[in-house]
């Protein structure tokens, strides 16, 4: 990791060096036929600073992008931190109430979203005094013109044809804010990690760059959505730090629809989670096109992946899969499989750069005696690019950073080889009949079983006691027979406690903002 100087700001870090090095005619974005270059994303982006700074932006003011995956986010993106401002990230496709709490929690001065989004929030506002400034794109598909002007007098495309692009920009140090990350709000609303400039360079340096390696002929395509940290850092972040090409599209991420972005841009690089990894799967069985042969690699986080699911992707497309653990906290990936080593079902090796410990779930700090190889204990993370704190909650940032240190709620344990397993968030540990369960280790077994695509397993109380119940979907309509299969199937592969208690069959899994299994919305009276 080279040394940053303190003078330093991501913008020119990850778009404006690329000029610097040559690169400005190179293909950053594409999105359906279009395409745009370095220099035309500069060309934006420097306009987008003087748009914000007209607005009466000031360093360290809030920027929320409620944005989809289109090719403006990326110059709201990043002329936002060259402004000198605090992007904060949504999803477009979030309810109004909770846009609104976002907005009335982190007090932005401006939001860039689309028109759709605009008229859900200012219906929900009424007429509300002091809200944010409001810049507005079209509501455009994949193969519509994301920058064709609207009649609304907020328009950003009209607003930036008449910016300057030669805006005065403020200094900014490596360590001021410059991004806040939100958690995924497993017990709660979400929080907000605050994240300096620093952060989001270290972690490119020492994942994306090495061991992932990023390369600037990459085209790069992604399954979770652009304001999610994981594929911000992927799918904009980490190609523009090597002049690659990031390569959009609005809709949602189904199955068709990703085989349909790979094969159109020929993408190198996938961005993926487990679930997606399985629809694939399901759509090639059952005869669409689905073409990964352009793929040199995929990468997968966000959610647990199951061995049983690693190896039915090997067999069928032989594309190498680099399973990774990352968070909010720390920006990204600290933990991964790589290229030439992977070890199925393990999330690999530490990155380079960042110093993890097992530690008993009552430490009361990182220096702690870690428990032995082979036990499971909580993990902490060390590293440059962990977060200052949560804001406006001093108490859990107090629980969960320590200086350097980042405690976790991740259960691992670590092999005599040195790779790391991961066996649940504590959270999800139950006690039932006296033993602790993990809800992970059942999930993992059920995906075993040939009739199962995906499974969550939840604790239910029954009588005040605690007992265990999985939703499953399946390949076959559920019955009692099958339920009765799949209890067996856990009776045999685990230990006798450890098997579900209740199977539901579902017809799908309910899933929150970052496409992760939303196990609060699954019944459990």
């Amino acid at each position: 990791m080279r040394d940053l100087p303190r003078q330093f700001n991501l913008t020119d870090y990850y778009l404006l060096d690329r000029l610097t090095d040559g690169m400005g005619s190179r293909t950053a974005l594409r999105f359906g036929e279009r395409s745009w270059t370095y220099d035309l994303v500069a060309d934006q982006t420097l306009r987008m600073v003087s748009v914000l700074q007209e607005l009466g932006l000031e360093q360290e003011d809030r920027v929320y992008l409620v944005l989809p995956d289109i090719p403006p986010f990326a110059w709201s993106f990043f002329g936002a931190l060259k402004a000198g401002g605090v992007v904060v990230m949504g999803n477009p496709l979030s309810k109004a109430e909770d846009l609104a709490y976002v907005v009335e929690y982190v007090r932005p001065r401006v939001i860039i979203t689309t028109e759709s989004v605009a008229a859900r929030l200012e219906s929900h506002w009424g007429e509300a005094t002091g809200k944010p400034t409001l810049l507005i794109v079209p509501d455009a598909s994949t193969h519509d013109d994301p920058e064709a002007r609207i009649s609304d007098h907020r328009c950003l495309a009209t607003a930036l044809a008449g910016a300057s692009g030669q805006p005065s920009c403020p200094e900014t140090n490596r360590d001021d804010p410059a991004i806040w990350l939100f958690t995924s709000g497993s017990t709660g609303r979400p929080k907000a990690a605050m994240h300096c400039h620093r952060d989001f360079a270290f972690n490119t340096e020492v994942y994306a760059k090495e061991p992932i390696g990023y390369q600037s002929d990459d085209v790069c395509v992604s399954v979770p959505r652009l304001f999610f940290g994981y594929a911000t850092g992927t799918n904009l972040m980490f190609p523009f730090s090597v002049g690659a090409c990031a390569a959009l599209f609005s809709e949602k991420p189904t199955a068709e629809r990703i085989a349909w972005a790979i094969k159109y841009y020929r993408a190198t690089a996938l961005t993926n989670v487990p679930t997606l990894m399985s629809r694939l799967l399901e759509a090639d069985a059952a005869g669409s096109d689905i073409d990964l042969s352009s793929l040199r690699f995929s990468l997968s986080a966000g959610e647990a992946l199951p061995p049983a699911l690693l190896e039915r992707w090997m067999g069928r497309f032989d594309v190498p899969v680099y399973d990774g653990i990352g968070s909010a906290e720390m920006f990204h990936i600290y933990l991964t499989n790589r290229p030439d080593d992977v070890k199925p079902g393990s999330l690999g090796r530490p990155v380079h750069g960042y110093e993890l410990k097992i530690l008993p779930a009552d430490a009361p700090g990182p220096g702690a005696e870690e428990v032995p190889i082979g036990e499971t204990g909580l993990l902490w993370i060390k590293g440059d690019s962990v977060a200052t704190g949560y804001w406006q909650d001093r108490e859990k940032s107090w629980a969960t950073f320590h200086g350097h240190w980042c405690r976790s709620s991740d259960l691992f344990r670590r092999d005599e080889d040195g790779y790391y397993w991961f066996g649940g968030r504590a959270d999800n540990l139950l006690k039932v009949s006296g033993q602790w369960v993990s809800t992970l280790e059942i999930e993992h077994c059920l995906a075993t079983h040939p009739a199962v695509i995906e499974a969550a397993v939840i604790g239910v109380k029954a009588d005040g006691l605690v007992s265990t119940r999985a939703f499953v979907e399946a390949r076959e309509p559920g019955s009692d027979a099958l339920a009765t299969a799949l209890q067996d199937h856990a009776r045999t592969h685990l230990a006798k406690y450890k098997y579900p208690r209740e199977v539901v069959f579902v017809d799908a899994l309910p899933r929150n903002d970052r496409g992760k299994v939303d196990k609060k919305a699954l019944p459990n009276d």
